[in-house]
């Protein structure tokens, strides 16, 4: 189809980076759970699991993409039957991370798992509506949604680690002390 044809490459890049980081997400989820700690096990939910779901949407929106349909509207179904559950699933996210009494968000934990999930599932929906008269701004916002799905997935799976790498080394050196 030719309307896709153009955004070849920038899938197979979003889609390869999305599977490498999901991959590396697990590594550092099992090293992490290597020495579990309670108090990290209860905001999972909130925090952590949220962001293989967004690496993976990215990687779904890619693969999806990459399909060669006969027209463009079957793909924009799917992408705007993602970017509903998205919206549901950021509603949920944000009333986990309210719910959780483990860690007090900040401004930017509200910002990276509740607004921008929120605003990036919100544009694959509209941009699904838009496909019959602007078809190329429809594109161009399920690309950046699934850009700002990966990047919002990179910012959470470092500040998640280096949490847990820092409250592990706090720990440790109150029990030294």
């Amino acid at each position: 189809m030719p309307q896709l044809a153009a955004w070849d490459s920038f899938y197979v890049i979003v889609g390869s980076a999305a599977g490498a980081l999901i991959g590396l997400q697990f590594v550092v989820m099992t090293l992490v759970a290597a020495r579990p700690s309670l108090r990290v096990a209860e905001a999972g939910a909130a925090f952590a699991t949220p962001t293989i779901i967004h690496f993976g949407t990215a990687l779904l929106l890619s693969a999806l993409l990459r399909v060669p349909w006969q027209s463009i509207i079957p793909a924009a179904a799917c992408w705007g039957l993602i970017g509903l559950c998205g919206v549901a699933y950021a509603l949920v996210v944000a009333r986990r991370m309210r719910r959780q009494n483990v860690y007090q968000p900040e401004f930017e934990d509200w910002l990276f798992h509740a607004l921008l999930p929120l605003a990036a599932y919100a544009t694959l929906a509209i941009s699904a509506f838009a496909v019959p008269s602007r078809t190329r701004e429809a594109l161009f916002g399920v690309g950046s949604a699934a850009l700002l799905l990966l990047f919002i997935g990179i910012h959470n799976a470092w500040d998640s680690t280096s949490y847990h790498v820092f409250s592990y080394k706090r720990d440790a050196d109150d029990e030294r002390s």
